[in-house]
């Protein structure tokens, strides 16, 4: 008996020990599949090494000191950027362009709007985490965080930070945080500077970058406060800046914080070198340019092609004292267009659509307003490759077809549409073609007035806009809309009725930018895709619904490779283009900017940002 009992102990320690090698062998094999590095890229390798000390579009040796006064655009009502209640400093028109905001910091950085990658597509590194672990099924992903990582109180950014910020965001944020950190299964901390995200699927590359994205908010600060409500309470941050000072509505200042636990970061040498930065909030354009040739604003990124072709000739800019750079880059431009509801009549009708698309004259606008500045938008991706050209063929075709019977036949044997005109300002031709649209829609043109031929009321629409110098575009728009004998009118809102009246989607027609990044991909969802239709605060403006643009998003999202992500994106464009669901409008490839000569950038311009914060003042 004592033989037995000895023998099954032996056996169950051999037993032991065995399982013990079995899971250690397991370990180290998933070690060996397992990739730790200090950044990620979506296609490729990385441009720069894990011993690398800074981007080469900066100057790592530019002072650090000195105050400047930016301009903001409109006003604002909160300084909670995350909500959809009200509107931030960073949600005004063109604020993100500058670098400097009342966002928190994120895990990783370069791909995000946070502080996006001047030399690279789709490429982060380490920020908050100091290094990202996955396997090469991408299925999950661990986040190592930085030990010095620190809010500005001094509290350590740890995992459950991260835990309730992916948490609040999702219950409580903007409804976008739903659509871009959808591909997230779960998250979990393991111990106090670990986190690990487990996606939906393998092959999750955007999905990481998307969590990497992820704004950290300090769960000690909030935990105590309703985080839905508008505050005009400096909230806890963790970036190069802090807020100082807000005037509400009309300016907020930034101070540099000196012991910025991520100052010598290599992702920041270089970079955030101004000691205050005071934006000042404008109505109007026109005040603000005046504010500037007074050395009241020392920079003033230019939107008017009219007065960057006539409005410098002050003083200053003969002096040398003003420099005006026409600064160019590589970054795909927003579409710009006036979109049309189409969850109302008569836009519902994309023939009625296109024969409204057909009356704007872009050529004799350019000549007349524009001096020809501008390139016409002819395309959802417009300066990208991803614009649809010619028939379809190849694997875009295969990927059309299974469509046929939901798109027009001309899709398939024509190029995309386009709306030229002679320039000369006779849009004779296109009235003609735009009355047989129109009479194919149901509508008559009777006594002046286009008539519905069923209902027998007039057609009478909305134009709501936000830039008051928007005007001069508009209004000849509108005289050859009633030419068509279509009621028009104009209505000019302040920021906080046209926010409300978009996030409603209580317009017929609105001017705005959807903007568009190297890699297109979560944001489609919400400008396209039928589930952001109804979505309050989202960018589906058109109402586009069409079950081939849905399946064509998908698609795009989880794309595996640049050709594919490619085909299916051309696919799209020329889907949404044959909907006619925007009035298109113009592009540019370059930057207009002017400043008063103590403001220096650096030698190497980046190609997808402008870059502002690696700017300085010569002392």
């Amino acid at each position: 008996m004592k033989m037995t009992r000895f023998i099954r102990k032996v056996f169950l320690s051999l037993f032991f020990l065995f399982t013990l090698l079995l899971s250690a062998l397991a370990t180290a094999e998933a070690k060996a599949d397992q990739i730790t590095s200090h950044g990620f890229s979506l296609w490729g390798e990385l441009k720069y090494s894990s011993d690398f000390q800074h981007f080469q579009y900066v100057n790592p040796e530019a002072p650090k000191g000195g105050a400047i006064r930016l301009l903001g655009f409109g006003t604002f009502d909160t300084l909670n950027p995350y909500t959809l209640k009200g509107t931030s400093p960073y949600n005004t028109p063109g604020f993100y362009l500058y670098g400097i905001n009342e966002l928190n910091e994120t895990l990783l950085a370069g791909s995000g709007s946070r502080s996006p990658s001047g030399d690279e597509i789709q490429t982060a590194y380490g920020l908050i985490a100091e290094s990202v672990s996955y396997p090469e099924d991408l299925s999950w992903a661990v986040f190592q965080l930085r030990e010095k990582a620190r809010f500005h109180d001094g509290h350590p950014i740890e995992a459950s930070d991260v835990l309730y910020s992916y948490n609040t965001l999702l219950a409580k944020g903007h409804p976008r945080f739903k659509q871009v950190l959808a591909g997230v299964k779960t998250v979990e901390a393991q111990g106090t500077k670990r986190v690990k995200v487990t996606f939906r699927q393998a092959n999750s590359a955007k999905d990481l970058l998307r969590f990497g994205e992820l704004p950290i908010i300090p769960e000690h600060y909030w935990q105590n406060r309703d985080f839905e409500k508008t505050t005009l309470e400096s909230p806890l941050l963790s970036g190069p800046y802090k807020i100082a000072s807000v005037d509400p509505g009309q300016s907020i200042t930034y101070e540099r914080v000196n012991d910025y636990w991520g100052k010598d970061l290599p992702v920041n040498r270089g970079r955030y070198n101004i000691d205050t930065v005071k934006v000042e909030f404008y109505r109007d354009q026109t005040v603000a340019f005046e504010a500037f040739k007074a050395g009241n604003l020392d920079i003033f990124l230019e939107y008017s092609s009219k007065n960057w072709a006539t409005g410098y000739d002050f003083p200053a800019v003969d002096k040398g004292e003003v420099i005006k750079a026409d600064i160019p880059h590589q970054i795909p431009a927003g579409v710009q267009g006036l979109f049309m509801n189409s969850r109302r009549a008569p836009l519902n009708d994309p023939v009625f659509r296109q024969a409204i698309s057909l009356l704007f004259d872009f050529e004799w606008t350019n000549k007349a307003l524009f001096y020809d500045a501008y390139k016409r938008t002819e395309s959802y991706f417009p300066n990208s490759g991803y614009r649809a050209t010619g028939v379809p063929e190849g694997q875009e075709l295969d990927l059309l077809q299974r469509f046929r019977q939901q798109l027009p036949e001309s899709l398939f044997t024509k190029a995309p549409p386009t709306f030229k005109t002679d320039g000369s300002g006779n849009i004779r031709p296109q009235l003609r073609q735009a009355f047989s649209l129109f009479k194919q829609a149901g509508y008559e043109l009777t006594n002046g007035r286009l008539i519905n031929r069923t209902s027998k009321q007039p057609v009478t629409l909305e134009i709501i806009y936000l830039q008051k110098n928007l005007e001069r575009v508009l209004l000849p728009y509108i005289q050859n809309l009633k030419k068509a004998g279509l009621d028009v009118s104009l209505r000019l809102l302040d920021s906080a009725q046209f926010k409300q009246r978009l996030e409603t989607y209580d317009f017929d027609i609105t001017t705005y930018v959807l903007p568009q990044g190297q890699v297109p991909a979560q944001e489609l969802k919400e400008y396209f895709h039928s589930e952001s239709v109804a979505m309050q605060g989202g960018r589906n403006y058109a109402g586009i619904s069409h079950p081939a643009v849905d399946a064509l998003v998908e698609s795009a999202i989880q794309a595996t490779s640049q050709n594919e992500l490619s085909v299916t994106l051309r696919a799209l464009d020329r889907v949404l283009l044959w909907q006619h669901y925007i009035v298109p409008n113009w592009h540019l490839g370059s930057f207009r900017a002017a400043y008063w000569k103590p403001l220096q950038r650096p030698k190497h311009q980046p190609d997808y940002s402008l870059g502002f914060e690696n700017w300085w003042l010569e002392k």
